[in-house]
């Protein structure tokens, strides 16, 4: 006779914790790697081709919060706990951000100025990137407002949720004990040290121009997460960040700060 089968059992990339808070985030980088190695250069080239990000991007948020939703099981519990001081910081986080390029803006510093090696740090003019205007004034307003709505669903809900997930969700509690159980320990319990390397590591992630501002926005995302002791006030951080730096772009057209 045959054995019964429990066709219920899931794949252990399933049942897995570390899939489910690693996985998105891998999912993410690959398919941004994969989106920038299409993109070209020939004006010739058809729109898909030079503009691969219009139709990557909303094609790489679908398909991380779809990891998302089906690992869902073995996140947190969403907690409001924390929100008011997460919404507090995400705007502080997020000015502290914008700084270096609005000073050089202003003055000078920086690119091209005075001072000149503070364009490492941030200082200097950040035009190019995604541009939701890319096809002209004659773009249907219904194909505008899907861009903008892709755009933003990307920048403010899946990036939040796929690296606060990983960074603060994973990383940090790893590395408080990496011979012990992360998924057990407690998010407010990491230690000073692991707050401060995954904060590092988040910078190494924004190497370039952005690499100070994001070790700073690193290590309050980290304190708010030990503070509260809610991941989830973490995400709502991020995503408040987020959506007032997307706001910010859209009124100054600085594309390359996303």
């Amino acid at each position: 006779m045959t054995p019964d089968t429990d066709t219920s059992i899931k794949p252990i990339w399933h049942q897995t914790t570390a899939a489910a808070y690693i996985g998105p985030f891998v999912a993410f980088l690959v398919s941004l790697t994969i989106i920038q190695q299409i993109g070209s250069d020939d004006p010739s080239a058809a729109w898909w081709l030079k503009y691969p990000e219009h139709w990557g991007y909303p094609l790489q948020a679908i398909l991380c919060l779809g990891l998302l939703t089906f690992w869902r099981k073995h996140y947190p519990r969403f907690s409001w706990e924390g929100s008011g001081l997460a919404v507090l910081m995400g705007m502080v986080g997020i000015a502290i951000w914008l700084l270096p390029p609005w000073i050089h803006a202003q003055t000078g510093l920086g690119e091209n100025g005075p001072i000149h090696w503070l364009k490492w740090l941030g200082f200097r003019t950040r035009l190019d990137g995604f541009n939701p205007y890319q096809f002209g004034d004659n773009t249907s307003p219904l194909l505008f407002g899907a861009i903008l709505f892709f755009r933003f669903l990307r920048l403010v809900i899946a990036v939040s949720l796929v690296e606060e997930i990983f960074w603060r969700g994973f990383l940090m509690p790893l590395l408080s004990d990496p011979d012990g159980d992360w998924k057990s320990r407690p998010i407010n319990q990491s230690t000073t040290k692991a707050l401060l390397l995954t904060s590092v590591a988040f910078g190494l992630a924004h190497l370039g121009p952005d690499f100070a501002v994001a070790l700073v926005y690193g290590t309050l995302t980290g304190w708010v997460t030990l503070k509260t002791g809610n991941l989830w006030a973490a995400v709502l951080m991020h995503a408040v960040s987020n959506l007032c730096l997307g706001l910010f772009i859209l009124g100054t057209h600085w594309w390359g700060l996303w």
